[in-house]
């Protein structure tokens, strides 16, 4: 069930006139996708059970065994889960330790979030307004719905910002276009200039907060520390039980990171995946085998963007709200922490760890978790959980640097039959190689 295939690129061989290699194409291979990637087949299957049976134990259309605060909570482990995919896809394999994709998930649910805002204010004074004597004008609805959603702020009419905030194609759009145009724009300074290692991390974490620090200002055009609030109130939908909207956002949610781990497990197949690795590994020698390393990282940085920021729009509806905190650069140290606990260079390490952590976090601080008394001393998980995950962090780094995911890979060495052949090549023990294609 290994997602990492070999990073070796000595098949290439640069002889006297040979055209050196440029952008693979990410399958470049003849196997299918599921052989390369056993793990794709075992990934959707469980997915898909854990979906169908969470729909037949919820309220929405299911027993009602699990509550909807429940399923919501799982449909943003999800989420979760999908950003997580994109930070090890980044860094995992490609060894670029980004601590601001959480900036691109927010991002993402500021955009879906304009539109719920404005379609649900909409929706109200047009209905307080249909009671005046005279029909009300556009310009009467467009200055009250202005009026309701920037009074907190003491504004009245909409930032140029919020120019097509009406609109949910092109908001929709703005959730995959704002995050990648950013990560295009801020990649290729940084990668053109190969800023690497810890200076291109500080760099990516300042971007993260100059944002976060822009936000928080009133006149942003976002509310500002206020954020946007509602999200969970669909537009037209006020009928439509919180019990069903939950399980719709559930199912959209896993249909999400069923494709992003398809999409994801491609990426790093064949050759693309090989340079990636390599990239990560040694990335002078790739460079001085030919390959145009910025444009890897680059492709890869914007592709992650994208794939945060769709996560962040399917995040926030369940939410509820967003504000400035939740782009903080915390947050994109607790995602690095996520993949690394779960396993970096395994795409179901990252998942495993951003659901282990997420849904952990949200018992200790929820106060699931029972205090323990020491007499003088009352631990209060509420306070603590950051302390644990922080000991956790340390704990697999210095024991277990694969993480939860590197258990699955010792379950496996295990269970893969000890043939014994005659030696094939150099190495002694290697095995025949008709008896290695069994």
């Amino acid at each position: 069930m290994t997602d990492t295939a070999p990073s070796s690129l000595s098949k290439y061989s640069g002889g006297a006139g040979a055209e050196p290699p440029r952008l693979a194409t990410p399958s470049g291979g003849a196997k299918p996708l599921v052989q390369r990637h056993p793990s794709v087949l075992i990934f959707i299957g469980c997915l898909a059970l854990f979906t169908l049976g969470i729909t037949i134990l919820a309220e929405g259309f299911g027993i009602g065994v699990i509550s909807t605060s429940f399923v919501k909570t799982l449909g943003k482990t999800l989420c979760l889960c999908l950003v997580a995919l994109a930070m090890d896809l980044v860094w995992g394999y490609t060894g670029i330790l980004s601590l601001g994709h959480m900036a691109f998930f927010g991002i993402g649910g500021y955009a879906i979030g304009m539109w719920l805002m404005y379609a649900r204010t909409e929706l109200i004074v047009v209905e307080s307004l249909a009671q005046a004597p005279l029909p009300p004008t556009p310009q009467e609805i467009s200055d009250g719905i202005a009026a309701q959603i920037f009074g907190v702020v003491g504004a009245s009419e909409f930032p140029p910002i919020w120019a097509v905030a009406h609109s949910l194609p092109l908001q929709l759009a703005a959730v995959v276009l704002v995050p990648g145009l950013i990560a295009l724009v801020f990649g290729w300074l940084a990668f053109r200039s190969r800023v690497t290692g810890v200076y291109l991390s500080i760099l990516t974490q300042a971007m993260t907060l100059a944002l976060a620090l822009y936000l928080f200002q009133n006149d942003s055009g976002l509310r500002g520390n206020n954020g946007l609030s509602g999200l969970q109130n669909l537009p037209g939908l006020g009928d439509v039980p919180q019990s069903t909207v939950s399980m719709w956002f559930l199912w959209a949610s896993a249909a999400a990171l069923g494709l992003g781990y398809l999409f994801c497990a491609w990426i790093v197949s064949g050759k693309f995946g090989s340079v990636l690795r390599a990239i990560r590994d040694d990335e002078a020698r790739v460079r001085f085998l030919g390959y145009s390393v910025e444009a890897y990282k680059l492709f890869i940085f914007t592709v992650t963007a994208v794939i945060a920021g769709i996560a962040g729009a399917l995040y926030y509806p369940q939410a509820g709200i967003i504000n400035p905190a939740e782009i903080a650069p915390i947050a994109s140290i607790y995602l690095a922490v996520w993949v690394a606990i779960g396993g970096r260079g395994r795409l179901y390490g990252a998942v495993i760890g951003a659901a282990f952590v997420s849904l952990l976090s949200t018992w200790f601080t929820g106060g699931q978790a029972p205090d323990i008394n020491l007499g003088p001393y009352t631990i209060q998980w509420v306070d603590w959980w950051t302390i644990l995950l922080g000991l956790s962090f340390v704990a697999v780094t210095l024991f277990a640097p694969k993480g939860i995911g590197g258990l699955i890979v010792i379950i496996e060495r295990r269970t893969t039959p000890n043939r014994h052949g005659a030696d094939l090549g150099p190495d002694p023990g290697a095995l025949r190689e008709k008896e290695a294609e069994t």
